[in-house]
């Protein structure tokens, strides 16, 4: 009886002492802007965010980042160029229906804050940095990627689609102590 009462104890003092925070899927996205053919830009995002956040400005140290994106919502305003975004030559939607971050140390800055973790695209880890902003329980950031490091349009060559892609992260969020 002893070990279930300090089973509860350790269960309830994880869920009420923590600062998570839940994913305001419907407010929250990414959207991205490439390079297409030398003379364009195409502009795009992702909906479907989910994981956890766990944020608090005063402790750093214990923040983290768990997020994924759902590949399947990508919509760049051509129905045909979404889908073959999906195919296994671009995102691959079937093996990989997730894009993910996982942070890792979270610092402060002069403009706000930065967060250095792994970026996992087609089942292809590398480690990130994200600068962003935390106002109004909303994170935003903005970073670039080089595509062809996550073999994203690896056979596409730099004419049609440019290399670096800009990433931009607005994340609204719900403290659940208010829910």
């Amino acid at each position: 009886m002893k070990h279930i009462l300090i089973l509860f104890t350790i269960i309830f003092l994880s869920v009420f002492s923590t600062n998570a925070q839940q994913i305001d899927t419907e407010k929250s996205g990414i959207s991205f802007d490439i390079g297409n053919m030398r003379i364009n830009t195409v502009s795009g995002s992702f909906s479907g965010m989910s994981g956890t956040v766990d944020f608090d400005p005063a402790n750093l140290s214990e923040s983290n980042f768990n997020v994924c994106i759902d590949v399947s919502t990508v919509q760049t305003g051509n129905n045909k160029r979404d889908q073959h975004l999906k195919q296994d030559d671009f995102f691959d939607l079937e093996n990989h229906p997730k894009i993910c971050y996982q942070s890792g140390e979270i610092i402060k800055t002069a403009t706000g804050y930065k967060t250095t973790g792994k970026l996992t695209i087609k089942g292809i880890t590398r480690i990130v940095t994200i600068p962003f902003t935390y106002q109004d329980n909303t994170l935003k950031g903005t970073f670039t990627v080089n595509r062809r490091d996550y073999n994203v349009g690896e056979n596409t060559g730099t004419f049609m689609v440019s290399d670096p892609v800009k990433v931009t992260i607005n994340c609204m969020l719900h403290n659940t102590d208010k829910l």
